[in-house]
């Protein structure tokens, strides 16, 4: 293998496996450093900067980075379901804990003169105001609803997200210099385009639930309703009741969220029935968790089959009861596996099947050009559409995904529009800032604090159950306390503090091999990949994660150095007598819209611009 390039941003950066499952590459480790010491301002403001809604996602995230997150890979003997790192909950900390952060908030430059119109108040066109008006662009947020959050606001149940908080983090934003009109749905993008905008941001969501057309459906339609829809009315307060037998069909988030909501509206009987099988199930594992844990059950392997109505009213459901079918490829076929079809007795049922976009206001001669999926046509860097002047991004873009994503999306376009309105190609991306530190404060002390904690993760406490269930708008999760949080924030691992290697110091003395808890380091002859992986002293099988590879020492070996486990205790670095290994923070920000981004400061060639 050839020698590590670990001046390339990338390489590090993937060794931070948290920050890079993020979306929109949250430096995680820096704030949870931050939790620990009690600088919960400065932590919130290390979020804020990268994915814009703390508060808000701390309560709901999808949490990418948690899977990916290492504590769960080298946890292995420390219990028999090993958990990561509560990174979400820690997020929501620094939120709740926080001082006035006013004052943190970025200055806005003088006015440029260049007009921007985004098209919906949700994640993303959120995101994108916040990147451009401290430029000086002139930003108006369009919105059908009086208040900004979107979907955040509509579809998320006050249970898990209070409206303060909503309030609170837009209101961030907003007070930036937006212009936001409430209430005012924009209807044609022709007649947005009239009105001289420099450049159109699409952040409208993915607006339209899908039906189910089966027997019975047109006659039961008052007893049956779009998930999506009906959430939204409960969030405004349309709806406050519903039936006493509730069937709730799909597996996803919106799903979990919608049986939920109707066993604190007074349903006793809520039934969650999906076609899948659980672990199959789109919804996150913890929100599947939290509706079982609040006694409602999940039916697998139930195909929909007719609303059955009597007397002009929805009485109940049938089911076909299948099995999962796999041929000699892996795909897999839901077949029926030969029992009676299933009756279960409802008198409402809420269709959470799916979400649709929907442009029926974009007229075909927009200059808009769209897919066979009704998504429109984008260049997977930019987010440009096949009008030059409109961008699009979130759910939007290329379908239903969830918050971060549409934050990321939002940053991405910022930059976007602010290349294409200093007529730069907005395909150029801006490589990000990156710093790598040492964190050596004497022989055997580092500026970090380096002990490997042993504890499990910390549960996070819940309300009353009572009294959480009795109100729809009693939030469940408490959040974490401070002396929570602190234990919790000690069980990361450091990740972004790299190990770092100088082969001219190395004296092969091989220190650093015994003393790793983890075999992470061999001395071996070089050979490629798939041999050197097979021949460290605990073999790398994990082919996602990289092999940290020297160049030749004065024996003719290289190190061969496995990241995917490595605690990163600095146990090599004090154990190594001339000091070829050290600590180093690795730190990495994305280059926001603004001066950094433009051709001048990149000094790219004339052929990239």
């Amino acid at each position: 293998m050839q020698a590590t390039n670990i001046k390339n941003p990338a390489y590090f950066h993937k060794v931070v496996d948290c920050q890079w499952a993020c979306p929109a590459h949250t430096p995680v480790p820096e704030y949870i450093r931050l939790i620990a010491q009690g600088q919960y301002t400065d932590a919130y403001m290390v979020n804020w900067v990268s994915n814009v809604f703390p508060g808000i996602l701390g309560r709901t995230c999808d949490r990418p980075c948690e899977p990916a997150c290492r504590r769960g890979r080298v946890e292995e003997n420390n219990g028999d379901d090993p958990e990561p790192v509560a990174i979400c909950r820690l997020k929501r900390v620094a939120a709740d804990l926080k001082g006035d952060v006013q004052a943190r908030m970025p200055k806005i430059a003088k006015k440029n003169g260049k007009r921007i119109a985004c098209v919906g108040a949700g994640p993303s066109s959120l995101t994108v105001a916040r990147d451009l008006v401290p430029l000086g662009y002139e930003v108006t947020v369009f919105d059908g609803e009086q208040r900004a959050g979107g979907f955040i606001r509509s579809q998320i149940p006050r249970f898990r997200l209070p409206e303060s908080v909503i309030d609170e983090e837009t209101g961030y934003i907003l007070d930036l210099g937006v212009q936001f009109k409430g209430g005012e749905r924009i209807s044609s993008m022709n007649a947005l385009l009239a009105t001289g905008f420099d450049a159109i941001y699409v952040g409208s969501g993915a607006p339209r639930g899908r039906d189910l057309d089966l027997p019975g459906r047109q006659a039961a339609a008052e007893q049956i309703h779009i998930g999506i829809d009906w959430l939204a009315s409960v969030s405004f307060g349309h709806i406050t009741s519903i039936g006493k037998k509730v069937i709730v069909l799909g597996g996803g988030n919106t799903a979990m969220d919608c049986c939920r909501s109707a066993r604190r509206l007074g349903s006793s009987d809520v039934k969650v029935i999906v076609r899948s099988g659980f672990e199959e199930m789109k919804a996150s594992p913890w929100e599947k968790e939290d509706a079982l844990h609040e006694g409602i059950p999940i039916i697998n392997f139930h195909v929909p089959k007719s609303f059955e109505v009597q007397d002009g009213k929805l009485i109940g459901m049938y089911f076909t009861v299948v099995a999962a079918v796999y041929n000699e490829r892996g795909e897999r076929k839901l077949v029926p596996n030969g029992e009676p079809d299933i009756f279960f007795p409802c008198d409402t049922v809420l269709l959470a099947v799916g979400q649709e976009n929907a442009f029926p206001w974009i007229e075909p001669d927009s200059g808009i050009q769209f897919n066979h999926h009704g998504l429109p046509e984008l260049d997977k860097i930019s987010f440009q559409s096949t009008n030059p002047q409109v961008f699009f991004g979130g759910d939007a873009a290329f379908g239903p995904k969830n918050i971060i994503t549409a934050v990321a999306h939002g940053h991405e376009v910022a930059v976007s529009i602010d290349r294409f309105l200093h007529h730069e190609s907005p395909t150029v991306r801006p490589p990000p800032y990156t710093n790598l530190m040492s964190q050596k404060m004497g022989i055997h002390e580092w500026s970090y604090h380096n002990d490997v904690s042993v504890d499990l993760r910390f549960p996070v406490p819940w309300a009353e159950a009572a009294k959480a269930l009795a109100n729809i708008r009693v939030e469940v999760e408490l959040g974490f306390d401070a002396a929570t949080a602190f234990k919790e924030a000690n069980r990361c691992l450091n990740c972004d503090v790299e190990t770092v290697f100088t082969r001219e110091t190395c004296i092969e003395c091989d220190a650093c091999v015994d003393i790793c808890p983890m075999d992470c380091i061999t001395f071996t002859e070089n050979g490629d990949e798939h041999d050197l992986r097979l021949r460290l002293k605990a073999p790398a099988t994990n082919l996602t994660q990289a092999l940290y590879v020297s160049a030749n020492l004065k024996s003719g070996r290289v190190m061969v150095k496995d990241e995917d486990v490595c605690l990163h205790c600095g146990l090599c670095a004090e154990r190594c007598p001339t000091g070829a290994w050290d600590m180093q923070k690795f730190l990495l920000e994305t280059t926001p819209a603004g001066p950094d981004c433009r051709d001048k400061t990149l000094n790219l060639p004339v052929e990239l611009v």
